[in-house]
């Protein structure tokens, strides 16, 4: 008997909420209230205006299923022109909720650099939880069991998920098998988009932290 073909991949675009007034300057964490600056909202405009254009380039199998983004009003904001150049609407799931920083939510990061502490979240991360808050760890286990949900729920289908830095770092890094102790060398700029196709021989990395790049591109080599 003929090999039954293998499902088509799911394809996840992860983006990262665009600029806000304390992006580089604070760990703003779940508190809630921060929206997008202007800089922001005119980055979410280019991604969104990008995969807009992948949704309606002519290829069924790339055209957008579905829009999730975290709670928090930075990610929804973001991910709403998304949803409207796909014709959908933004759903919410926790899973893609920013990293409980406890005790450091809201404190700036020069005087985080100051702490002993934080030589371990750059070097050892998957050692570190934060004051009375979330491990990278179990972040990283949060991202990536969210995704495995989407790919279950949008099988062979394409989906964005609006995020946070760290968490698609935590999501690229277990795609490429890197140790999480390593995901601080990966870069995630405002409103880039890493894309990842997940299918049963594993998942596939096709772009990290792209900011430009035509989207129609992203094929397995």
């Amino acid at each position: 008997m003929p090999r039954a073909k293998p499902p088509a991949p799911t394809l996840v675009l992860l983006v990262r909420h665009g600029q806000t007034p304390t992006t580089g300057a604070v760990l703003p964490g779940r508190a809630p209230g921060l929206h997008l600056a202007d800089a922001g909202t005119a980055q979410a405009a280019k991604v969104a205006e990008r995969i807009g254009a992948l949704h309606s380039g002519g290829s069924a199998k790339r055209r957008i299923a579905a829009v999730y983004a975290s709670p928090l009003e930075r990610t929804r904001e973001t991910a709403a022109p998304i949803a409207k150049a796909c014709g959908t609407r933004v759903r919410i799931d926790k899973g893609l909720l920013e990293c409980d920083f406890g005790e450091w939510t809201g404190a700036e990061l020069k005087a985080l650099m100051k702490l002993p502490e934080w030589t371990t979240v750059q070097r050892n991360p998957s050692s570190f939880r934060f004051p009375g808050g979330e491990s990278f760890p179990e972040m990283q286990v949060r991202i990536t069991s969210a995704i495995a949900r989407l790919c279950e729920r949008h099988r062979g289908e394409t989906v964005v998920a609006v995020s946070h830095a760290d968490h698609i770092k935590a999501a690229a890094a277990a795609a490429l098998g890197t140790h999480l102790d390593l995901f601080q060398r990966v870069v995630v700029s405002p409103c880039s988009v890493t894309a990842i196709a997940y299918g049963a021989g594993g998942p596939v990395v096709l772009a990290v932290n792209s900011t430009g790049d035509d989207l129609s591109r992203l094929v397995p080599s």
